[in-house]
């Protein structure tokens, strides 16, 4: 199974540390107003006046407000894979269980919590309501480099595999949780982790 290649929705990166304090400004900006106006009504040049930069600059990094979301659901998933990486070497080794809830327990803080988050995610929720498996991919590849420590295993097609099931598993089942309950239905969510614990263990253990 080939990984799927990261996005790269930037015209231009930055190189300068002001320029990466401008698009860090950009997509604060960008995340803060998807949480108050939604995607339909986000616009560059609400964006760029709420970062407090020239509309130019908006457009120096993104072409539309589609790139722009995008940029903003892969620097989700870096901040996310940063999260658990340092929630895994903070905490006693209690192998791949006490991983996966790492996994989940970050993921739903991030749902809580993130601005934004609630619509982009990873990047497979704009346009509204249509959802593709690029991102997932890109989230099960990274959970499987970040585990294979904790799930004692070599990386290989089939862990990929396995590990995208549970992913896309696990995502269906955490966006129905949010549909429930605004703040996630607990129920669903003990049963998704109690799932993934059984689907799992059938090649961990």
């Amino acid at each position: 199974m080939s990984p799927v290649p990261p996005a790269t929705p930037l015209r231009r990166a930055p190189v300068q540390r002001r320029s990466a304090e401008r698009l860090t400004r950009i997509l604060d900006a960008c995340a803060d107003l998807l949480d108050e106006v939604g995607y339909d009504a986000l616009s560059t040049r609400a964006v760029a006046l709420r970062a407090g930069v020239p509309i130019g600059s908006v457009y120096r990094f993104f072409g539309n407000k589609r790139a722009m979301a995008d940029a903003l659901a892969q620097r989700n998933l870096e901040r996310y894979a940063e999260r658990v990486t340092e929630r895994l070497e903070n905490s006693a080794d209690g192998g791949w269980r006490a991983a996966v809830d790492a996994v989940l327990d970050e993921y739903l803080e991030m749902k809580r919590t993130a601005p934004g988050f609630s619509l982009v995610d990873f990047g497979n929720q704009i346009p509204l309501g249509r959802r593709h498996t690029g991102p997932n991919h890109r989230v099960a590849d990274r959970l499987v480099d970040l585990l294979s420590g904790p799930v004692r295993r070599e990386p290989d097609d089939d862990l990929r595999r396995t590990f995208l099931i549970a992913v896309e598993t696990a995502d269906t089942l955490v966006q129905l949780a949010f549909r429930v309950d605004p703040r996630g239905d607990e129920k669903i969510i003990e049963e998704t982790r109690e799932l993934l614990r059984a689907y799992l263990g059938r090649v961990l253990d």
